[in-house]
């Protein structure tokens, strides 16, 4: 039965089950989703699948090819990863968000058209969400906020672009777009807020480290790749994308030389890695497309093991700092091992995944003849070795004894670093599996003589700089305060542009207010004297007739008056009044 619906809305449909389950069956169940739904990928034959008409559109919610086939498996592999390192929480609101977020981005992934993928891009961006806010702390509930405000701006970027591209081409079908107009500008924006392209950047390392030790697994394999996915599939070629990929891959790096926290140092390693991909995206080249997809694969592995091993960290000591923790190595074997696996892969060292597919980004460089990016890389190469090959399982697992004496993490986190661990080495060593998943055909060879060699000497470049700071004491320590990105821009222009919204709108409201709230006044005592005086004038006349004079006149004059200005006056006297008052209007027009 679920091999006639799409995986994501397996995933989704599965996801509000999820509570209804208790202990051993809950734990089955959720990692059945994955597997059943990597099933029916495997089986579901290339071309357009699940095709439906909406109010004369064609909804497209499984275009199979090679480019979306290699992102729905590892993303699948990633969720089936996610969810056993996070067996045993005791949250269904992390697990519904979790599993209803994997199944929104492979939506993304296999969506064909442009109404099919804004529905999940959206659903993707409120479930992540949840995710940072299941923390249930004051930072993460600040985070997530700014989160889902980024995220919600880039959504109506993107909607206006569909729009836009919709009445331009007819079609809700896409695959190349490329820059040619505002539509295709509208729609690259909001997919390069997604991919966390700097400068639109800042929500990312400000959000990720505020999510739990379980759910920030999830936050780095899905929302920033769906949107490499995107990138490749629409924008391949555009030559801007370069430029942004080389100053991602370049920048980041010294803010996770300066960060204290562990996520955070690898939430701009994130970054730096998602420059690689859109260096290859912007060349454009099969090489360099092949390039970016592999190392886009290749980094959904090796981020989770390092996210997975600093959320087993902070999960046993409760701490996630450099200068709380260290010695860990000592109690924390397996984890410690596991990390020194991501970090050897993102460092991409010889053996390891990285290697095989940073490498083909790099060679792409050389090929285009891109010198000044190729410099770049070769020195961004060096510096993530640096800050997240040696840094983040140095300060973790050795340096200075905390005195610390956590164990290991319970069994369902060790066996989901290890199948990721596994698979990292696997890859490395033998990479033809996953080039037989890339789009284009593969004619490369990443183990030569002058790739390995070149690759070590930078990383013993690497090795060699963070060495001299340790050993000369000038690593830098524990600052307290907040290193300053774009971020700044709503945290403080943004709270300062508010407050003068604020300030000019509510003046202007007062303002308006107040002339309404007169204006109405003026009319309705306008109307009243109106009234009471044709009252008066009546009434006096008919008083006149029946003989009242002077004093008794006065004194009938301002009974009538009175009771006209307090409301007691005779039920009819009003109407009657207003009445006369029309008519005689009429009369003189």
């Amino acid at each position: 039965m679920t091999g006639n619906l799409p995986p994501a809305i397996v995933f989704i449909a599965a996801a509000l089950l999820i509570p209804l389950f208790r202990g051993r069956f809950k734990a089955l169940y959720m990692l059945l989703i994955p597997a059943v739904t990597f099933i029916i990928i495997m089986k579901v034959p290339q071309g357009n699948n699940w095709i439906h008409e909406l109010w004369g559109y064609t909804l497209i919610m499984g275009r199979i090819d090679k480019l979306s086939l290699v992102f729905g498996y590892i993303f699948t592999i990633m969720a089936f990863l996610g969810i056993l390192f996070s067996l045993k929480v005791k949250d269904n609101l992390q697990h519904v968000s979790a599993v209803v977020y994997a199944g929104a981005t492979l939506g993304v992934v296999f969506a064909g058209d442009f109404l099919t993928l804004y529905l999940f891009w959206e659903i993707m961006a409120v479930s992540s969400t949840f995710l940072i806010l299941a923390s249930r702390t004051e930072d993460a509930k600040k985070a997530g906020f700014r989160y889902i405000l980024v995220h919600l701006v880039g959504g109506l970027f993107l909607l206006a672009g569909i729009v836009l591209y919709i009445q331009e081409t007819g079609t809700t079908a896409f695959d190349y777009i490329g820059l040619s107009g505002p539509a295709s500008w509208l729609i690259f924006l909001g997919i390069a807020l997604n991919a966390a392209a700097i400068p639109l950047h800042a929500w990312l390392p400000d959000a990720y480290p505020m999510g739990t030790p379980t759910s920030t697994v999830f936050l780095s394999a899905f929302t920033t790749k769906s949107a490499v996915y995107l990138l490749i599939r629409t924008f391949p070629g555009t030559d801007l994308l370069i430029w942004i990929g080389a100053f991602m891959v370049f920048v980041p790096i010294f803010y996770a030389v300066l960060e204290n926290d562990i996520r955070r140092v690898l939430a701009y390693s994130l970054l730096n890695q998602i420059g690689f991909m859109l260096v290859g995206t912007g060349i454009g080249s099969q090489l360099a497309l092949n390039g970016a997809v592999a190392h886009a694969f290749c980094h959904i592995l090796y981020k989770g093991l390092l996210f997975m091993a600093a959320g087993s960290v902070l999960q046993m000591t409760g701490k996630i700092k450099c200068t709380e923790i260290g010695g860990l190595y000592k109690t924390m074997p397996l984890t410690c091992l596991f990390c020194i696996v991501g970090a050897a892969s993102i460092s991409a060292f010889p053996l390891f995944s990285g290697f095989v597919s940073k490498s083909m980004v790099v060679t792409a460089t050389v090929e285009e003849h891109l010198v000044l990016v190729y410099l770049v890389l070769q020195f961004a190469s060096a510096g993530v070795f640096h800050h997240a090959g040696i840094k983040v399982p140095f300060f973790t697992f050795f340096g200075h004894d905390s005195g610390i004496r956590a164990k290991d993490p319970s069994w369902n986190m060790l066996l989901a670093m290890g199948i990721a661990a596994f698979a990292c080495i696997f890859i490395g060593v033998f990479p033809q599996p996953l080039y037989n998943l890339l789009p284009y055909t593969v004619d490369y060879i990443p183990y030569t003589g002058a790739h390995v060699v070149g690759q070590l000497q930078l990383l013993m470049f690497g090795a060699l700089a963070f060495a001299l700071l340790i050993l000369s004491g000038y690593y830098p320590p524990e600052i307290k305060s907040i290193n300053l990105d774009v971020e700044w821009t709503y945290r403080k222009l943004g709270n300062r542009a508010y407050a003068i919204l604020d300030s000019g709108l509510n003046s202007l409201n007062r303002r308006t207010e107040n002339l309404l709230i007169s204006t109405v006044k003026g009319v309705s005592a306008f109307f009243r004297e109106i009234t009471i005086h044709l009252a008066l004038f009546f009434s006096v006349n008919l008083w006149l007739i029946q003989g009242y004079r002077d004093k008794h006149l006065t004194m009938k004059k301002e009974r009538l008056y009175n009771e006209m200005v307090h409301g007691t006056l005779p039920v009819g006297m009003g109407a009657a009044a207003a009445v006369s008052f029309v008519f005689l209007i009429y009369l003189l027009t």
